[in-house]
């Protein structure tokens, strides 16, 4: 699959240039067959609810369905696409729920925000910042969400 041709308008950001609240949304990602295969071939996570679709037709499903941890790492991946981004850092951990099924075909995207901010205890020169996101599909169904704990450089003085 080639890399996306992506331009930023915004210079990426330093922990001190956040301010809580500010907020983005993501360009979009559509789901296909293909991409749930290579995901499949990726993990190695053949569950027959993603890549068998007579399985899956007759599940409670009714159709294949994306890995939840494949929702999540477009959710992450979109993020990285976004005009609100920080340089490099070191992702602390996520907390992140399933609530409905991502299917053949939709088209998602993030929208998240800045929801705290505070100074790293651990490493001077470094901040954390906890950010609140969104998966949401083209009907405007929140599909996932949770929030990405983040450590993120400093402005250096």
């Amino acid at each position: 699959m080639p890399k996306p041709d992506i331009s930023f308008t915004t210079p990426e950001k330093y922990w001190d240039d956040a301010r809580i609240g500010d907020a983005c949304t993501s360009p979009t990602y559509t789901v296909t067959a293909e991409r749930i295969d290579a995901y499949a071939e990726l993990t190695g996570d053949f569950t027959p609810v993603h890549v068998d679709e007579a399985y899956a037709n007759a599940s409670h499903f009714g159709c294949r369905v994306a890995h939840g941890l494949m929702g999540q790492s477009v959710a992450d991946g979109l993020k990285t696409q976004s005009e609100y981004r920080f340089l490099p850092g070191m992702s602390l951990g996520w907390t992140w729920d399933f609530l409905l099924p991502i299917k053949i075909n939709d088209v998602l995207h993030v929208k998240f925000r800045v929801g705290t901010l505070r100074p790293s205890r651990s490493k001077p020169g470094w901040g954390i910042v906890v950010m609140p996101a969104e998966l949401i599909n083209q009907h405007g169904q929140v599909v996932q969400k949770g929030e990405h704990r983040l450590m993120i450089p400093r402005r250096p003085a």
